[in-house]
This record gives structure tokens, sequence and C-alpha cells, in this order.
């Protein structure tokens, strides 16, 4: 299947990031991977590490700058980034490539609002897009093999089959925690979720649901942080639901080591998308 950090102006030119010795790119690109959601927002760099922050009302009259998983303010989330990546000791340079986790089933004119925070930002030298599922599973350690997982997060939640690391069907909803009130998220987003589950059985043959729930389902995500929701899953589904070992980056650390392959295996001129299901 196709599937609150104070903001400044920007003191450099847009898409005009600090550049190595004499103004120019570093002559070996920089590796970046963003995870941009509706709730938080997480940066890893080579030699630099990770940076998290949460991504809500950054301005009081411009409202949430990333809805269902869509970005809706483009300059928002571009000072947004900024101002996190200027924590870093080390600048970034220019010339980065660059991973960024995207929803399923994202629409184009989202990757290209998507893309136009990721120039301004970084002026990368290549944009590469991964499914946020696809992401989790490579971070989680868990993409060999047959997976069935989930991925609730606070305005979004997707459920996936993935065969050795891509996803071949997947279902997605545009619920998650922040939409429920304290004490009944467990038993509404465990019905959403059973109930995309079910539903994969329109595009997968059965034998193949029947492998990747035999393994249990992985879940990652801000909901994978309830146990309430766990342990509801479980009896929904009648299956075995374990969490990331780091649920909330895990789509992060997944866009990480692919902006290392990426590194490792240059793309022809002008490739600017990451391989998908």
């Amino acid at each position: 299947m196709t599937a609150p950090v104070n903001l400044s102006p920007l003191n450099r030119p847009a898409g005009r990031p600090t550049t190595g010795a004499g103004g120019r790119p570093a002559a070996t690109p920089t590796a970046v991977a963003v995870d941009l959601g509706s709730c938080t927002v997480g940066v890893w760099a080579s030699h630099r590490g990770t940076l998290t922050g949460p991504c809500g009302d950054a301005f009081s009259s411009a409202g949430r700058l990333v809805r269902r998983g869509r970005v809706v303010d483009v300059d928002g989330c571009a000072l947004l980034l900024d101002q996190l990546i200027r924590r870093y000791d080390e600048p970034l340079p220019a010339g980065a490539v660059v991973v960024a986790c995207r929803p399923l089933l994202a629409a184009e004119s989202d990757e290209a609002a998507m893309r136009r925070v990721l120039d301004t930002v970084f002026a990368p030298s290549r944009i590469l897009f991964v499914d946020a599922v696809r992401a989790a599973a490579i971070g989680s350690g868990a993409a060999a093999g047959t997976l069935l997982m989930a991925d609730i997060g606070a305005q979004v939640s997707e459920v996936a089959v993935l065969s050795h690391g891509r996803v071949v069907a997947a279902r997605r909803a545009n619920v998650g925690t922040m939409d429920l009130a304290h004490g009944t998220a467990a038993g509404l987003l465990g019905d959403v979720v059973a109930n995309q589950v079910r539903d994969l059985r329109r595009d997968l043959p059965a034998a193949d649901l029947a492998a990747a729930k035999a393994r249990g389902m992985l879940l990652v995500g801000d909901g994978a942080l309830q146990p309430d929701l766990t342990t509801a899953l479980s009896k929904l589904l009648r299956l075995r639901v374990h969490r990331a070992p780091t649920p909330r980056t895990a789509a992060l650390n997944g866009a990480a080591l692919a902006a290392m392959a990426a590194l490792r295996h240059p793309a022809p001129p002008r490739t600017r998308t990451w391989p998908v299901s």
C-alpha cells in the first residue's frame, strides 16, 4: 500500500545555514534525521546527537504548527526547527543529507510543505522521506521478518504490517492520545486500533496476517506510554503487545540509521525520495 521552545526570527537568510570553512558546505555531508510530529519534534545529527522539544502552540496567535501529521505553518515549523538545532554546540553545515519521517498515506502537498521547511532550515544536498512506521521498526531493531505494529501518536494512529522493513499493508486514523479525555483513552483508542488491525485482512492473505500476529504487536508513539492501552489492545486482539524500548524516539532513531545509510550509498542526481513500499 502506498501508503514550547521560545522562537525568534532567523538571524540568517532562509535556506542558508552555517557553512564550513570559507562559506562552503562541509566536504563530507552531515547526516540528519527529522521527526516533526503533532506534539513533539526531534532532530538527530551525526556527531552531535539527538535534540527533542514540544511542537505545540508555539505562537499564541498562529495555533498548532502541525495538525494530524500535516504541516500547517511552514514558517512556524522552520523557526521551531531552527531554534532547536541552535542548541547544538557545533553548528550544522549546509549540504546535509536529511531523512524525514512522514505519516502513512501522506499527500504530495503534505510532502511538499515538509520539503519547504527542511530546505529553509538545513539547505540540504538531499532530502529523503521514510514512512514513520517503517522508521520506527528499524529504530526498534524489529524490521526483520513479518511485523505487526501500531504507532499511536498525539493526533494520528497508524497500524501496519511490514515484511523485512517494508510496509505491505497499513491503516491510518486521524485520532490520537490528545483527542480523548483522561480515563477513556485506553478503551476508545484500543477500539480504533483493533478495528484497524481487523481491516488489514482486506489487503493481506490470512496466512500473512496470522504470521504477523503470532509475533505480537509492537507499540510505539505516545500511546505506548499508557499501560492501560497496552492491556486493552492485548485483550481486544488476543495477542501479545509489547512496547518499543524508546517508543517516542523509535522513528527518529530509524530515520537516523537511514540517513547514515544514505551517506554510504549516494543516490543518483536529483533523487529526492526514500524508497517505500
